[in-house]
């Protein structure tokens, strides 16, 4: 390698690791791992699986990228499709969720418990959702979005709640690690309008991140060519 910094794209590492995308380096799919090395904030030796004799090759190829001290990281920024707002990071779902957990307080005095489906529209959004209740607190729900893509034009029974707001989002941060009680700019990747949310990170534990005071409005200018 020449004195220049040589840049690398994740996927000039993520071709090199096992692909199990099994979790046990602390990350939920080989490609995030792969992002964590080239900024340093992981270690190989957190991936098992290179260390046996089938990757030996590509180990080796992975300790000579990885020992050099001047590589740049592919520069990913997480924009959302729909005004063109650069978020902070990705909120993704927990282990062997289908998405984001929200936490929503309802307007309708309807009795809600768990296991219920509901139709909701969140205050602000112009998109009904589909939802199953995994949690009910004080007249707070948690709720994992199940539509409405497949859920349309099939039968099934839900309780139409009217508007809710949503207090709270809850999931793996894919992108930059923020601080506790800072506020941030994260696209929920469940969102079906792809917009960013601003809220404030309330409690982290390693890359498990819960945001309260959630807004769709966000407080900066679009990415550039954006409108």
């Amino acid at each position: 390698m020449t004195d220049k910094a040589k840049s690398i794209k994740k996927e000039d590492v993520s071709k090199l690791l096992p692909g199990y995308n099994c979790g046990i380096c602390g990350y939920a799919r080989c490609d995030e791992f792969s992002s964590a090395l080239l900024k340093k904030n992981s270690n190989l030796e957190n991936c098992r699986f290179m260390y046996q004799e089938l990757f030996a090759e590509n180990l080796e190829k992975l300790e000579s990228i990885l020992k050099q001290e001047k590589i740049i990281p592919e520069d990913e920024k997480i924009v959302g499709l729909l005004d063109g707002y650069e978020a902070d990071f990705a909120l993704k779902p927990l282990p062997k969720e289908n998405s984001c957990r929200e936490v929503l307080y309802p307007f309708s005095r309807e009795e809600l418990k768990k296991g219920d489906i509901i139709r909701y529209r969140p205050l602000g959004c112009p998109i009904t959702h589909f939802a199953e209740i995994i949690e009910e607190s004080h007249g707070l729900i948690t709720v994992h979005m199940i539509g409405p893509c497949h859920r349309l034009g099939q039968d099934f029974e839900y309780q139409d709640i009217g508007v809710c707001m949503v207090g709270g989002f809850e999931g793996i941060i894919e992108g930059k690690m923020p601080a506790v009680g800072e506020t941030v700019r994260f696209l929920p990747l469940h969102c079906m309008m792809q917009k960013v949310h601003s809220g404030v990170v309330v409690q982290l534990e390693g890359r498990k991140a819960i945001i309260e005071g959630i807004d769709l409005k966000v407080w900066s200018p679009p990415i550039k060519g954006k409108k």
